[in-house]
């Protein structure tokens, strides 16, 4: 695994190195649906972006993570982000987390295409054997939507994690491992034709 900072382009949107370009762009993402305030997510307020971009500038400085602004091609906005984490290159995996998209963004081809990017770069670039992708148990809608995606459940890390509000979150495991991603890849293709 070569991890360099590298933008992934699909027909719709293209994921971007995250950069203080970005922020602002990225403030506004954060205010439609006021993301922050979603209990089941660790989506920053837009005042701490710089403390965000500097805590991902960090994790990519010891190989760890890799962060994204995730681009509409057509209008140019900024409209989320989303990472590759917890990167294992001895070990070919990689978890792709971190994700948060626009309230008005959402359930439209964005989080579709954003993922079937960072897939096929982790399983067609760096030829990990293991994706995985983590959520709060409580997050129906983010369960839903990995699933949708291909990936299969796991289990569950009981007491995972501890969230701003002091609740200790229990996290939802999935994967897609390499045997699995040319029919993944196959469903995703197709459902891309769709939305």
């Amino acid at each position: 695994m070569i991890i360099e900072k590298t933008e992934l382009r699909g027909p719709r949107i293209t994921l971007e190195p995250l950069g203080e370009a970005h922020l602002a762009g990225l403030a506004g993402a954060i205010e439609d649906g006021a993301l922050w305030e979603v209990p089941v997510t660790m989506v920053p307020h837009p005042r701490d972006l710089p403390d965000f971009l500097r805590d991902a500038e960090t994790q990519f400085r010891a190989g760890r993570e890799l962060a994204f602004a995730t681009i509409d091609r057509a209008s140019g906005a900024v409209v989320g982000s989303t990472r590759f984490r917890s990167m294992e290159a001895r070990h070919l995996r990689v978890e792709i987390g971190f994700t948060f998209i626009a309230r008005s963004w959402q359930r439209t081809y964005v989080n579709t295409e954003a993922k079937y990017l960072m897939l096929r770069h982790a399983f067609e670039q760096w030829r990990v054997n293991r994706v995985e992708l983590l959520t709060d148990a409580l997050n129906t809608r983010s369960r839903t939507a990995i699933a949708r995606i291909g990936a299969r459940e796991e289990g569950v890390l009981r007491s995972h994690m501890i969230m701003r509000d002091g609740r200790i979150r229990d996290s939802v495991v999935f994967s897609i491992v390499a045997a699995e991603w040319p029919a993944v890849k196959q469903a995703l293709e197709a459902r891309l034709r769709t939305v």
